[in-house]
């Protein structure tokens, strides 16, 4: 029986499985990017934090009514970012590649995440954990998107992570990676902008990227299947939206995207997560994939 328990977990049948982080010690105490300002944080600071504790809350249960398996990671004081776990490794096929952060700010996060993934391994659910080699920065799956239509990593680079980290990406999980050039200090992480969805659709907004960027994209999403998100939808991170098998799970979306996603039968489910949108944020960066697989047979 536990063995093929195993199997099944090995072609990725299993329920989907992420990391998330309670904002018990969350708050906006730095800037280092154009959402962040500490100074209207501390104005509302109370205030704040009890509605970051009752909106992470609210992703998290709906994630579990909506079949997700959750692993829990206990809050550090003082690491008021660990709540993002999205950053904390780029996972495939129960390898992790830990993350690096470009800012002093969220270097104190390494070593919690680095601990969670080698707790992990020891629980059997992670094979191999594999840290970037010196002189490299790559903010996990915050900016190396797993796209498992196409078989391949989208790679976001320019603010925070190095584009010489698609080449690394490469060798750890023999999957080819392809660069996207940043442009807009407000979408300063891939998954800010672009989201690959779970039957083959890219959501992205075109006017975050290179025209370089945007040819690579249009190079491998033939158009049926890209949904170009407007302004509206993409400074409301829309686009930083989780999936658990066709319930896409967004901080709030217009009513042309809700329809656009419905009609590719998608079920949207709005949760308020504009605390988490201070810190520039939402639904996507609070969350990671832990059993993501590039064998065919993956069904969530």
């Amino acid at each position: 029986m536990l063995a093929n328990l195993r199997q099944l977990r090995n072609r990725g049948l299993e329920r989907p499985h992420f990391l998330m982080c309670p904002p018990h010690h969350f708050q906006v105490a730095y800037s280092i990017n154009p959402w962040m300002d500490p100074r209207a944080w501390a104005s509302g600071r109370r205030h704040l934090m009890r509605a970051a504790e009752r909106q992470w809350q609210a992703l998290y249960e709906t994630m579990l009514m909506g079949g997700a398996e959750v692993e829990v990671i206990n809050a550090i004081p003082d690491v008021p970012d660990l709540v993002f776990t999205a950053n904390a490794a780029v996972v495939l096929d129960r390898k992790a590649l830990l993350a690096r952060f470009r800012y002093q700010e969220r270097r104190a996060e390494e070593p919690i995440f680095a601990a969670s993934m080698h707790r992990l391994r020891s629980q059997g659910d992670m094979d191999v954990v594999i840290d970037l080699p010196e002189g490299i920065v790559l903010e996990g799956a915050g900016d190396c998107i797993w796209d498992r239509e196409r078989g391949h990593f989208w790679l976001g680079f320019g603010p925070r992570s190095d584009s010489a980290a698609r080449h690394l990406v490469t060798d750890v999980f023999g999957i080819e990676c392809v660069p996207l050039e940043l442009t807009d200090p407000r979408f300063y992480h891939l998954d800010t902008a672009f989201c690959a969805l779970p039957s083959g659709e890219v959501m992205f907004y075109p006017n975050a990227f290179t025209p370089a960027a945007r040819r690579a994209i249009n190079d491998r999403v033939m158009c049926a299947q890209q949904i170009l998100l407007q302004d509206e939808d993409a400074t409301a991170f829309a686009a930083n939206a989780v999936a658990v098998g066709h319930q896409i799970m967004l901080s709030r979306c217009s009513t042309q995207l809700r329809e656009q996603l419905e009609d590719r039968g998608y079920v949207v489910t709005e949760i308020p997560l504009h605390t988490f949108m201070q810190s520039g944020g939402s639904a996507c960066c609070l969350t990671l994939r832990l059993n993501h697989t590039h064998q065919a047979l993956a069904l969530a």
